[in-house]
């Protein structure tokens, strides 16, 4: 489950409380967030009945579930409308994830609208990345969700994070770089990364980079890599990847992990577009 990694991130910590919210709700929100990482669908249930109640809160959190397919199944648009009404009454998190899940509708899960249990998400047969420990595996599920909302190939944004940090949300280089994405405080400025702690904001910004680079280097995989280690101008100037031992070496290693020369999400687009009629 994501929560255990989520708030500090999105979801881990106690839920903030709100002052308009009855001290009975925040007595549901403490204790549906305790089921987070032991039951999410049972957490997701909880959330529904407080929002019903018009608690920000649960809103947001039923939001964060329905984002990331936790407990319940995934759906953007429902997670979208969630957040947008959160954030509409003053919920930064929610706001900042309604920019993240770039994405507008109006959409509510059934069981915001009536006394009924949310569809529950089957559990997977087996780990996605079965060679990854289970916090890995949450952060891994995230780095999966926004590579997907920002058009980057999933399995290459993972690539770029087990190298950077092995998917460590508090992972902080010697040169200052920090996070799952490993930003530097100029690149997480760029990209407006607030809390480059945060791994939600940080992988958001990390992954919103390399879509800049993919589209700057049409798609080349090790120019892309090369740049997200060395920064454009050094790869610019070189006219490919530079001779440092560092950026070489972390080109290997993400090759490794993502043997491919083109993006192949990009290419997928390209054939689409391809296939479009010129009007």
């Amino acid at each position: 489950m994501i929560s255990s990694l989520l708030l500090g991130v999105a979801l881990l910590s106690a839920p903030v409380p709100n002052a308009g919210e009855a001290p009975v709700l925040q007595e549901s929100l403490a204790a549906a967030a305790k089921f987070e990482s032991l039951d999410a669908w049972e957490a997701a249930t909880l959330y529904c009945a407080a929002a019903r109640k018009g608690s920000i809160e649960a809103q947001y959190r039923l939001g964060m579930l329905y984002a990331f397919g936790e407990g319940v199944p995934e759906n953007r648009k429902m997670a979208a409308t969630l957040f947008s009404g959160a954030a509409q009454q003053g919920h930064m998190r929610a706001q900042n994830m309604l920019e993240t899940i770039r994405l507008g509708a109006s959409i509510l899960p059934p069981c915001i609208l009536a006394d009924i249990k949310p569809e529950k998400v089957p559990e997977p047969p087996m780990p996605p990345f079965p060679e990854l420990s289970a916090n890995q595996q949450k952060i891994a599920r995230i780095v999966r969700q926004i590579a997907l909302w920002h058009d980057v190939d999933p399995q290459f944004a993972l690539s770029i994070a087990r190298v950077e940090s092995q998917l460590n949300p508090q992972a902080l280089s010697p040169k200052s770089a920090q996070g799952v994405m490993q930003l530097i405080p100029e690149t997480a400025e760029r990209f407006n990364v607030k809390d480059a702690f945060n791994a939600s904001q940080n992988i958001k910004g990390g992954v919103r980079y390399l879509r800049w680079l993919l589209d700057r280097y049409q798609g080349n995989v090790v120019l892309v890599a090369a740049s997200y280690n060395a920064g454009e101008k050094a790869v610019d100037r070189y006219r490919g990847v530079p001779p440092y031992a560092e950026t070489q070496e972390y080109v290997a290693k993400v090759i490794k992990l993502y043997p491919y020369a083109q993006h192949k999400m990009k290419q997928r687009l390209i054939s689409k577009a391809q296939m479009r009629p010129i009007l």
